[in-house]
């Protein structure tokens, strides 16, 4: 897909956390650049022991690396920070995992660039593939998306994606405000809503893992979902404590 013109009057970033994925990083941040060329790279190693951090840098991106192991929250929040300090009018949101594909950036920025909405999520469940995930884990997505459009009013089939894009408005939310854990995405979606943002999801498709390992194990999952739980009932209670900037 042909990249849209509109983005040259825009700096835009691409934030990557990365987790000991040493074996794909580079494709990834090849990927990326084969499809806009002008976008800063920013992967943020959160605490790996591998060579992620040495190869995304041979590979050209800007890499952040913190000290320990912050969860992907507080890895994806680094990079907001730094793509914020960047003056970024556009952030793109993409695993370092392999798993989401550059090619669909297009159709990730268009309701930005379109101006109709701050946060744009990729749907792997919205019609454009067949997501494969083991069905405990592809139901429990199902059940927070459906607890999520209930509470917020919002009509959302993957509040678990974390293939996003986000305006400047939102950049000021997250860069300062970002929930940290594992799905953190959940508590992030509520946020928004909070906040006035407005959502939209793109239908995309989801890759298969080629190496590595999630690090969401069962154990964490569960003890995730029911803090997530717990954290999206209060965050739909939280006094507002961030001033959110005009998109330019």
């Amino acid at each position: 897909m042909a990249l849209d013109p509109r983005l040259h009057a825009h700096r835009r970033a691409a934030v990557v956390p990365a987790w000991n994925e040493a074996e794909t990083i580079a494709g990834v941040i090849e990927e990326i650049r084969a499809v806009d060329p002008g976008m800063e790279i920013i992967v943020v190693d959160d605490g790996s022991y591998d060579k992620t951090a040495v190869i995304a840098a041979e590979a050209g991106a800007r890499v952040l690396r913190l000290a320990c192991n912050l969860g992907i929250g507080g890895a994806v929040q680094t990079g907001f920070q730094a793509a914020r300090e960047l003056e970024c009018d556009l952030v793109v949101q993409i695993d370092g995992d392999g798993q989401h594909d550059p090619q669909e950036l297009p159709l990730i920025v268009a309701p930005v660039l379109d101006g109709r909405a701050d946060i744009v999520i990729g749907s792997r469940f919205a019609g454009a593939g067949k997501y494969r995930a083991p069905p405990v884990r592809r139901l429990g997505m199902r059940i927070f998306a459906a607890f999520v459009s209930l509470l917020t009013g919002k009509s959302l089939s993957d509040t678990s994606s974390s293939f996003r894009a986000v305006n400047r408005r939102a950049l000021s939310l997250f860069a300062v405000d970002y929930p940290h854990g594992y799905l953190e995405t959940i508590e992030a979606t509520v946020m928004a809503v909070r906040y006035g943002l407005r959502i939209e999801e793109v239908p995309v498709r989801m890759r298969e893992r080629t190496s590595g390992r999630s690090s969401l194990t069962t154990p964490i999952s569960l003890y995730y979902t029911v803090k997530v739980v717990i954290a999206v009932f209060i965050s739909m209670f939280r006094r507002k404590a961030v001033q959110l900037e005009e998109d330019s």
